[in-house]
């Protein structure tokens, strides 16, 4: 629906990575008065990579350690996407050949955050961020009242001082790689030696020599275990099916000695012994997990409207809005396994339309039937509750566009996004340079508009 109503409001956005930086940009084009609070010291969220962290805390699985790093970012980490497909709209993920910037296609994510600082650069958003700002508390004014009147108290700590405002809208924007989450194992509590989440790993170094069990064959499971095989004594990948690996990462593991393959780890004993589940054992030195991430909003208070249930942000109305809260409330990033960027770009202009009257939503009740659906479907199709965000879509990406009259991704990114995830598949180890077979699909990607309009 779109109605012809135009209200301009005082939007608050947290944080300042690629999806708060988009939503202000959006904000900002419908004539909203927007302020960005990011409680670091630049922008980039997760690719502001930071490398002071503690690999050898004895005991790094505790609260107070992952509080203290926002980034999982570790020092060799390179895009497993290619440039080409990420970058919004209007502003492609373009090659510079100066200043020492990273041309590759799949670059690492240094230059992936100097793309997100020539954004803001390009757009002007560094006025409306506020940094080394840490927002303590989001809670509804006066509530219950209408939601049309709905308004919020936002506080937020910059140094020792806390400012509060209000705001007619809070845009909730401060990612989802932050938290991690970890397994349940017998003995995990009295395992005397090292464990970290990936979350604080950074660099090898301090592993040499080690025997390391790695949890988990997601990609950073997978990238860390190959950068630890020339400095651990041995590494062993613990995974969830053996039967189920890539042929990209058997071949991995063919060609390195001291690299193993597990089956998940029943126990852990004091002497440092670890007991997979189909009786092996290895006497290991550290534990990394490799084992994903968790949703965490832990200033917002919505009086129980929206909760985290296993990984289930609910009820969201297509994983941005809480019906009975929207749309002064939204969600911008909670997707998993999309093309990030320009999703983004079209939740961000869903809700920035939605603020100024130019759109409307439907009803509570209509939201909360699709809502209900879509839990439905997931349910019968036996995706666990966790797994909920993760759409892995292309069909999703143009429903969702179609709502703002936002373009479809191009068949040439999708094909290119298809063609990386074989190639790893099959190369893990080369992928991100050895791409052939993608060079027609380059050139309609670089002949296509956006990859001309600056």
């Amino acid at each position: 629906m779109v109605s012809e109503t135009n209200t301009l409001k005082k939007v608050c956005v947290i944080g300042a990575g690629p999806g708060g930086l988009v939503a202000a940009r959006e904000m900002r084009k419908e004539g909203h008065n927007v302020v960005v609070l990011e409680q670091n010291h630049d922008v980039g969220g997760q690719w502001l990579y930071e490398p002071k962290v503690d690999q050898n805390n004895q005991n790094p699985l505790g609260k107070d350690s992952f509080l203290k790093v926002h980034s999982s970012i570790y020092e060799s980490l390179r895009l497993t996407s290619p440039r080409e497909i990420m970058g919004f709209s209007d502003f492609p993920f373009l090659v510079k050949e100066c200043c020492g910037r990273d041309m590759r296609r799949f670059p690492g994510h240094r230059e992936l955050l100097m793309y997100l600082q020539d954004f803001c650069d390009k757009f002007g958003l560094r006025e409306m961020i506020r940094f080394n700002t840490r927002v303590e508390r989001v809670e509804m004014l006066d509530y219950p009242v209408p939601v049309n009147d709905l308004k919020w108290v936002v506080k937020s700590k910059v140094q020792k001082k806390v400012v509060e405002q209000v705001f007619d809208a809070v845009v909730v924007a401060n990612g989802h790689y932050s938290q991690p989450r970890l397994p349940k194992i017998k003995g995990m509590d009295s395992w005397r030696r090292k464990q970290l989440h990936s979350h604080i790993y950074r660099v090898p170094e301090p592993f040499i020599n080690e025997v390391v069990v790695v949890v988990g064959n997601s990609l950073s499971g997978q990238d860390i275990s190959m950068e630890l095989v020339n400095i651990a004594k041995e590494i062993h990948l613990s995974v969830k099916s053996i039967t189920n690996i890539s042929q990209g990462l058997s071949k991995v593991i063919s060609k390195y000695d001291n690299l193993h393959i597990n089956p998940q780890i029943d126990s852990l004993h004091e002497d440092g012994q670890i007991v997979f589940t189909d009786g092996s054992m290895v006497i290991a030195d550290t534990i990394i997990y490799c084992t994903g991430y968790s949703y965490s909003f832990p200033f917002l208070d919505t009086k129980g409207i929206v909760v985290i249930d296993d990984d289930r942000v609910g009820p969201l109305y297509e994983h941005t809005f809480p019906p009975s809260l929207a749309p002064s409330l939204s969600f911008v990033g909670i997707p998993r396994k999309l093309i990030g960027f320009p999703f983004f770009e079209s939740q961000a202009k869903w809700i920035a339309q939605l603020l100024s009257g130019k759109r409307r939503l439907p009803s509570c009740d209509e939201m909360m039937q699709s809502i209900n659906e879509f839990y439905y479907s997931r349910d019968i199709a036996g995706i666990p509750k966790h797994n909920t965000h993760d759409l892995a879509c292309f069909e999703y990406c143009d429903k969702y566009a179609d709502y703002i009259g936002f373009p479809h991704l191009e068949e040439w990114r999708k094909e290119l996004c298809l063609s990386a995830l074989r190639n790893s598949e099959i190369n893990l180890e080369t992928y991100r340079d050895s791409y052939e077979e993608d060079e027609e699909l380059l050139k309609v990607a670089h002949n296509s508009s956006h990859f001309t309009q600056h």
